[in-house]
């Protein structure tokens, strides 16, 4: 007996009905006995008692199927530039294959013992190679999935164990045709010198929600939210030019995140993200550089794939580790990790302390950490958690449009205060400092909630002393919110 005819006999016996002995009369007047009870409160009572009956049937037929085969209760459709992705909800681990036909173009899936429960009906194929999704039973026991398509596509496919949103999940990979791909916009550089070029990766996205918000509500959005509004704040600043990795609600590998910001020849990486903890007391924005130990693996990781890695570190007209002996590489390598390194502490510094005038800081300083997202040996990098999405107050305040705004206007004036500190020498930033028509600092600041002298004096890159000096404080006075101070030249 194979394991599934055991299975659903178990369940029929269950279901079965056991042969009295009694007489015909006797089993007619012991069926009236049975049947009484049912009518007894009326027939409102009588049909409540049938709804019960029949929801209860229903939940066993479920289980019945669940035990027999697995299901495809749901699948979800996820669109980025370069890919179409699928996610099939199972409800349990299973084997699956495909396939590709052509004449017309189209990708075969078969899932060994499941069957489909829910719908594909709901899913907006819009703007993607998928044409139309059918399916049907294969061998009695099987699933197939057929996906018909507009264009030839490459595929990739695996199985994701639960986490704490989902369960067992399918997931199919559609990648477009090379030629589909938009061609990026390539800008004239002025006079030869070039704009301060800014990544900016908003955290998880797609089927990688991220933490769940206080209220509902996930990371994903809030992260996504404030991503568009600093590169909104970068596009309208002049010698600045913002890169968003990514621009919808998508998934993208850590890996090819920080690939991303270097194919656009990025100066700086800025990778946004809200904090989650099962306390809902804890609270407070953070920043994050790349750790000593985090830089140490990551040299061993580009040295061990040197012989097969084309690109350059330090930028362009860097140095290429392909040519080099081991260690030479490693010296190289390690020069630039720690210029890399100390360059992220010091953007990290500056967006911190402007953060500080808008929301609690969880820790005064930067603090380091292995992030995989931190790992370019030669772009500055730097991880910021926005708050605890899963404090009540935070959650609500990072929802709100108006914070979102507060928040990425905090980490532009921390990041333009660096680059306005120590541009690149090719970028235009560089040049009118040079020439010295930059404008470095306003005259005038007010102070916000949360200010204190020292932060302040950080932000504008003067000295606590030219600070007092311009405003005649002394070390007795005590600064308020609403206060305008002079800010020196």
């Amino acid at each position: 007996m194979s394991q599934r005819t055991g299975i659903v006999r178990r369940v029929l016996a269950r279901l079965s009905i056991r042969h009295r002995t009694a007489t015909p009369t006797r089993k007619r007047a012991a069926s009236c006995r049975e049947v009484e009870p049912l009518f007894s409160g009326g027939r409102r009572r009588f049909v409540r008692q049938l709804g019960i009956l029949a929801v209860g049937l229903a939940a066993l037929k479920v289980q019945v199927a669940e035990a027999v085969y697995k299901l495809i209760k749901n699948v979800r459709l996820w669109r980025s530039p370069d890919k179409t992705r699928l996610v099939f909800d199972v409800s349990d681990a299973v084997e699956h294959h495909k396939f590709h036909l052509s004449n017309p173009s189209r990708l075969v899936i078969d899932v060994d013992g499941a069957r489909l429960s829910g719908s594909f009906s709901g899913l907006q194929l819009k703007d993607t190679p998928i044409q139309k999704i059918r399916h049907g039973p294969r061998n009695k026991s099987d699933l197939r999935i057929v996906l018909d398509l507009s264009e030839k596509v490459s595929s990739e496919s695996f199985l994701l164990k639960p986490n704490a949103t989902y369960g067992h999940r399918l997931v199919v990979d559609l990648f477009d045709d090379k030629s589909r791909k938009p061609q990026p916009v390539v800008r004239q550089k002025p006079a030869g010198y070039r704009d301060i070029i800014v990544a900016i990766d908003a955290g998880h996205g797609g089927e990688d929600p991220g933490a769940i918000a206080y209220g509902g509500g996930y990371e994903k959005q809030v992260t996504l939210a404030i991503a568009k509004e600093l590169a909104n704040l970068l596009s309208k600043e002049k010698g600045f030019r913002p890169v968003l990795v990514r621009t919808g609600d998508y998934y993208i590998d850590l890996r090819r995140r920080t690939q991303i910001a270097r194919d656009n020849k990025a100066d700086l990486f800025i990778s946004i993200h809200a904090d989650g903890f099962k306390d809902h007391r804890a609270n407070g924005a953070s920043v994050y550089a790349l750790s000593r130990r985090g830089a140490t693996s990551e040299t061993a990781r580009w040295l061990a794939q040197k012989e097969n890695a084309s690109d350059q570190i330090g930028g362009e007209g860097g140095i290429s580790l392909g040519d080099k002996d081991d260690v030479l590489a490693g010296v190289l390598l390690d020069l630039s990790m720690t210029s890399t390194l100390s360059s992220s502490l010091e953007v990290g510094n500056k967006v911190l302390a402007n953060m500080g005038g808008i929301n609690r800081l969880h820790k005064k300083q930067v603090e380091q950490a292995g992030f995989v997202v931190l790992k370019s040996p030669d772009i500055p990098s730097i991880l910021i958690e926005t708050g605890f999405i899963t404090n009540p107050g935070e959650a609500r305040k990072l929802k709100s449009s108006s914070h979102q705004k507060a928040m990425a206007k905090a980490i532009f004036n921390g990041a333009k205060s660096w680059f306005y500190k120590k541009p690149p020498p090719d970028t235009l930033v560089a040049k009118w400092k040079q020439e010295g028509t930059l404008n470095t600092r306003p005259s005038r600041y007010v102070i916000k909630p949360g200010d204190t002298l020292s932060e302040i004096a950080d932000q504008f890159d003067i000295s606590m002393n030219d600070l007092k000096r311009a405003n005649r404080l002394s070390s007795a006075n005590t600064i308020r919110v609403g206060q305008v101070l002079q800010i020196p030249d």
